[in-house]
């Protein structure tokens, strides 16, 4: 299997080729708040798609460090922003209107304002607030669903705009004129989450741009991922998707390697979705591990690092290993993760529905 980069949308010969061939597994390891228009769009397709998320994002409260960031950006300290994520843009936002808020009292104090209702005239302030944001610099949202987010804000027309990048990723961003202008001595201010690309950080930085960075979330592993795992597992195990050392597709085991599971054929290789290096290493943690018990004795990287000794875990279902999945990846990096571990993938430079399905179908 080759990888591959798509961004045409599925066309008849896919779906008429997929109907007569067996139901494609994929796991969608999307978080909770994101898996489902992929899900979806998925199922529409005659895919079956199981949700397995590799992430939980966790609020981070904000610290006086990040603050003071917040207010040199709002003061106008920097050429541009770029938020990478909903989850970013909504706690940014929520940060920014306070912002507004503290702003316009001041203001309103300075001109002698009283009021009469605090209460309702607070409220009334932070809906037009809301309707009215003006943006300190250029907004660089990545992807769709994050500046939906933000355009709900309804920033004022005289302000900047809610720019995206042709492709949604930190190639994308570094081809807009925006960030490609940027020199030695501009600022840039990014909200994101814990961990991730740097990419465009280190690109800019090399070329004396100042970068800081506000991360609102960071990235863990769902308490469900190893049961929901499991349970997909053995829903997989009874519905005979795992050839037998029978089946003539199955590559015979030599004696010596008797008890490691039999090799799964390409054609019925559940198709795994990873969108991120932090997914990909909890995704190994699930496979390796298996299932969890409770009194963990090992930890996850010492189990991590140890192969498989049995074909079935103790509670008799089979022991799966990465390279009985295919891997749908986003960009380079993870491509080279995948590809260094002799991992089936295809890779896509952007998490479109269409995008995916497209890969897959190719």
């Amino acid at each position: 299997m080759s990888s591959t980069s798509s961004h045409s949308k599925p066309t008849a010969r896919h779906k008429s080729a997929a109907s007569s061939a067996p139901t494609r597994v994929v796991i969608n390891t999307r978080p909770v708040e994101r898996a489902a228009p992929l899900t979806q769009y998925l199922q529409a397709a005659g895919l079956s798609v199981v949700e397995i998320p590799m992430l939980t994002l966790q609020p981070r409260p904000i610290t006086n460090a990040e603050m003071a960031l917040m207010r040199q950006w709002f003061a106008g300290d920097y050429q541009a922003l770029v938020i990478v994520s909903p989850t970013a843009a909504a706690a940014g936002l929520a940060v920014w209107q306070a912002l507004a808020r503290e702003h316009h009292g001041q203001h309103s104090e300075r001109n002698g304002d009283k009021q009469k209702n605090a209460s309702q005239n607070n409220e009334s302030q932070k809906t037009t607030e809301r309707q009215n944001l003006s943006a300190p610099s250029h907004l660089i949202a990545v992807g769709e669903a994050t500046a939906a987010v933000l355009n709900e804000a309804k920033i004022k027309a005289a302000s900047y705009h809610v720019l995206q990048p042709r492709v949604a990723n930190n190639e994308g961003m570094l081809a807009m004129p925006e960030i490609d202008s940027l020199q030695a001595g501009d600022k840039l201010l990014v909200w994101r989450g814990l961990g991730g690309r740097r990419l465009l950080v280190n690109t800019l930085q090399a070329r004396g741009v100042h970068i800081d960075s506000i991360a609102w979330y960071e990235r863990i592993m769902p308490h469900e991922a190893y049961r929901q795992y499991n349970q997909w597992l053995q829903q997989f195990s009874t519905a005979a998707s795992v050839p037998s050392p029978l089946s003539s597709e199955a590559v015979p085991a030599a004696p010596s390697t008797a008890q490691h599971p039999q090799p799964i054929s390409k054609q019925s290789k559940p198709i795994v979705i990873i969108s991120s290096a932090t997914a990909f290493e909890h995704w190994r943690q699930v496979v390796s591990q298996g299932k969890r018990q409770a009194n963990d004795e090992t930890s996850a990287e010492d189990t991590v690092k140890q192969p498989l000794a049995d074909s079935t875990s103790a509670d008799g279902l089979p022991k799966l290993k990465l390279s009985d999945f295919a891997y749908v990846v986003l960009g380079e990096r993870l491509a080279n993760m995948v590809a260094d571990e002799q991992l089936s993938y295809w890779r896509v430079e952007d998490l479109a529905p269409a995008t995916i399905l497209a890969a897959i179908s190719a």
